[in-house]
């Protein structure tokens, strides 16, 4: 799981809430962990491979959000790997771990791994929040036709450049001086929580924002490109509602026990005597929350390719398939939804027989209805759906 107290055990002089639920039954803890991030991890992959009787995921170039969701599951998956590492560690070496509690020891290996390991979570996931920022915020330019795929660029800058600066700078002011002489207090490790929430925070936030935003300007689209609004419109702003929806639930259900656990160690952080009988129930929440961050935090990735792709199957299909060619690609993916070939040769000389402003039109009409398609976990668009003059219809 993904938590800042993983940082904060690093320190000899740790503070009383974060010793407690760091040694509350860690080979239990430590199982737990494991167990959800393995099942994670092997159904993750599943559900990215190729299966058999589906057709490769062909999405418009104008589109980053595609990229972005397979990064997410990246972020997800390293991260995922990161908690199975450590806590094998953690359970099968009891006494290099102890050393990591000993003061002014010589030993520096626990130290460092408990802090590379700790960092690596952090960074990870963190990246993935900031990712799913990035989607939210690609999809409403998307369906403004205001983003292209220069624009996964600008998205790996500020995503990772973000995450890494979050990362660094909440963990220099948390080691001040050094991890061995770590400050007492509370107030010096506040800067490092904050880093460590302010992007699930901004998820939690400006994502559902962005997502009715979206919604709305999808609605708005349909009703003006044909004038009225039917009920295939209306179903298919009504399955991209559905999709941000699974997306929003997904990390709510996922995150909401840390943010509840990080509130009850606070609290207890700021009594006199942690172990008060007055402060039992207190106690038993935030244990009980820890355990569930051990099992909701590495199921994400999984989660979330169901959300994005739904349940995908477990036939695989790993069979070497031939490269499309690009242009290849491009007219074949325009009648994907029809279920017929198509004629590449007189399709190809029809566009080039039209006016330049007609091709611009159609093509950006076009780059429309996938983006609509892909905003609708990929499916395609139907005839019923198109007008007329969509460029569906113009190979024909």
């Amino acid at each position: 799981m993904a938590s800042p107290r993983l940082e904060t055990y690093c320190c000899p002089n740790r503070d009383a809430a974060t010793q407690l639920v760091l040694t509350f039954q860690p080979k239990v803890f430590c199982g737990v962990c494991i167990g959800s991030a393995s099942l994670s991890l092997l159904l993750s992959i599943l559900q990215l491979l190729p299966k058999q009787g589906q057709s490769p995921r062909k999405m418009p170039k104008a589109s980053s959000s595609t990229t972005i969701l397979l990064l997410i599951s990246i972020c997800d998956i390293l991260g995922g790997l990161g908690i199975i590492f450590r806590s094998t560690i953690w359970i099968g070496f009891p006494d290099f771990i102890a050393n990591i509690s000993v003061v002014n020891g010589t030993d520096v290996w626990p130290t460092t791994f408990c802090v590379g390991t700790a960092m690596w979570i952090q960074l990870l996931y963190s990246a993935g929040f900031w990712w799913l920022f990035c989607y939210a915020v690609d999809s409403y330019l998307v369906v403004r036709r205001s983003a292209g795929l220069s624009t996964i660029v600008l998205y790996h800058m500020m995503t990772w450049g973000l995450a890494i600066l979050l990362c660094v700078e909440g963990i220099a002011m948390l080691y001040h001086p050094s991890v061995a002489r770590c400050e007492d207090g509370l107030l010096h490790a506040i800067p490092h929580y904050i880093t460590t929430y302010a992007p699930l925070l901004l998820v939690l936030v400006a994502n559902p924002i962005l997502f009715s935003r979206t919604v709305i300007a999808v609605a708005s689209f349909l009703k003006g490109r044909q004038g009225i609004y039917t009920e295939n419109e209306r179903r298919l702003g009504t399955e991209i509602q559905i999709r941000f929806f699974k997306i929003m639930l997904v990390f709510v259900i996922c995150w909401s026990a840390n943010i509840i656990n990080e509130s009850l160690l606070f609290y207890l952080e700021m009594q006199p005597d942690i172990n008060g009988s007055p402060l039992k129930n207190v106690r038993n929440a935030a244990l009980i929350t820890w355990i569930i961050m051990g099992v909701l935090n590495p199921v994400q990735g999984f989660l979330f390719t169901l959300a994005f792709y739904g349940w995908t199957g477990w036939k695989l299909n790993l069979k070497w398939q031939k490269r499309e060619i690009p242009w290849e690609s491009m007219s074949t993916s325009a009648v994907a939804g029809n279920g017929c070939p198509s004629p590449i040769g007189s399709s190809v000389n029809y566009q080039n027989n039209i006016p330049d402003s007609r091709k611009t039109t159609d093509a950006g009409s076009q780059q429309m209805d996938e983006a609509l398609s892909m905003l609708s976990e990929g499916n395609i668009i139907s005839d019923a759906r198109l007008p007329r003059n969509s460029p569906i219809y113009q190979g024909w």
